[in-house]
């Protein structure tokens, strides 16, 4: 049975521990990183959809710009951004490009899995101050119970970035003799979250996919390793050691992170339709070009529109929760309900706008040239994940009913 080492507590510095860094600050600054790395991007988009994964310099430059570290608290050496700002940075990235802009947003919540874990982890993951990326999945293998902790075995898909992770977390089902154990409150069994260092993974070439191929979303598999008691977790509702606002809305923001994304890609997409436009192009049995016609001006108004109310909700539901999670209100289920609702709503939205400009396009959007393309197939295998499938939308009709009784 294969196993790791003990972590070990490492200090962290009086520079990391420096809280003068300005969030506002800090926050223009990683935008204008952002900003920066357009040209790059561009460039390797198609070896990102070649490859099917970011490549290694690119993430070195993504780090550089500290995008993995956004959320990470400032005594860690992170930028402590506030979720408003941190999602932002999201958006721009995805109008950039999808399979960027996902694996960052991954690597975002990924980067507050040690807070979950132990102060220990925390210490050893950051302890250099610089970004680190970590990868997860919420589906399920088991965990035995064994002397000196659990033996794990299984495969694990949708790892989004994992080929760049340094931990990976997955999910398990604990068990004891065979048996599933039970869940602590309701029914099933119980469920915790493991995370192990990369290397003890291997993973397997699975990602051929019709969208958001530069992620690199493969299967990775552990084959009896022993995992001590203090790398399980629970995900996203378990409780943090650090008592940053940040740790009070982390399903939450869970949640609008995938709609931060699907904004970014819906904006990038209208301005790429707004681009083509401005060239002067003029479809087939069409007299005038394509930006005088009044059906193109008005099939423009109306996704501008569709876009500012999904950004819209995005910012009005992140602000209301990021202040309930500085003054510390308990969590509300029905809220987080109504957190998930705004969520898969502006996801479809946003689909409906990107498509909508690949439709206003004509023909000249079905060649892999064409930017457009690209976005509609990202946003639509992105709107197929779990956190915003319109079944989510139960969660929310079972609020709202349960409050009429």
């Amino acid at each position: 049975m294969t196993t790791f080492p003990d972590s070990k507590h490492m200090a962290i510095s009086d520079a990391q521990q420096s809280d003068a860094t300005n969030p506002e600050r800090a926050l223009d600054q990683v935008l204008a990183n952002v900003a920066e790395l357009a040209p790059l991007v561009a460039e390797r988009g198609p070896e990102i959809e070649r490859e099917r994964r970011l490549p290694a310099d690119l993430v070195r430059a993504l780090k550089s710009a500290r995008v993995y570290s956004l959320l990470v608290p400032r005594r860690y050496g992170g930028l402590g951004l506030d979720a408003p700002g941190a999602l932002r940075v999201i958006s721009a990235l995805a109008r950039l490009d999808g399979s960027v802009g996902w694996n960052a947003m991954i690597g975002q919540i990924g980067s507050l899995i040690p807070f979950l874990v132990s102060r220990e982890l925390c210490e050893e993951v950051f302890r250099d101050g610089g970004d680190h990326i970590l990868a997860g999945s919420s589906q399920k293998a088991k965990a035995e119970r064994v002397p000196g902790g659990w033996r794990v075995t299984g495969v694990w898909p949708f790892l989004s970035g994992c080929q760049n992770a340094e931990w990976i977390a997955g999910d398990c089902v604990m068990m004891d003799g065979g048996s599933p154990l039970p869940a602590a409150e309701g029914p099933g069994p119980m469920v915790r979250t493991c995370v192990v260092p990369a290397e003890h993974w291997q993973i397997h070439d699975t990602w051929h996919t019709f969208g958001l191929r530069g992620t690199g979303s493969h299967h990775a598999e552990l084959r009896d390793v022993l995992v001590p008691d203090r790398n399980f977790f629970e995900f996203p509702f378990g409780a943090s050691f650090a008592p940053d606002s940040i740790f009070g809305m982390l399903p939450e923001l869970l949640m609008f992170s995938h709609g931060a994304f699907a904004v970014g890609v819906a904006e990038g997409a209208l301005a790429d339709l707004l681009e083509l436009a401005g060239s002067g192009v003029t479809q087939q049995r069409m007299a005038a070009p394509l930006r005088e016609t009044e059906r193109f001006r008005e099939g423009v108004g109306r996704l501008g529109a569709d876009l500012m109310a999904a950004r819209a909700l995005l910012d009005v539901q992140v602000a209301g929760r990021w202040a309930d999670a500085r003054r510390g209100a308990a969590r509300d289920m029905a809220r987080v309900a109504e957190a998930q609702q705004a969520a898969v709503w502006i996801a479809s939205a946003c689909v409906r706008v990107v498509e909508g400009c690949f439709e206003l396009a004509g023909a000249r959007a079905v060649y892999e040239s064409s930017p457009l393309q690209r976005r509609m197939r990202d946003l639509r295998v992105a709107a197929q994940h779990a956190v915003v499938h319109q079944r989510n939308y139960v969660a929310a009709g079972d609020a709202a009913l349960a409050r009429l009784r």
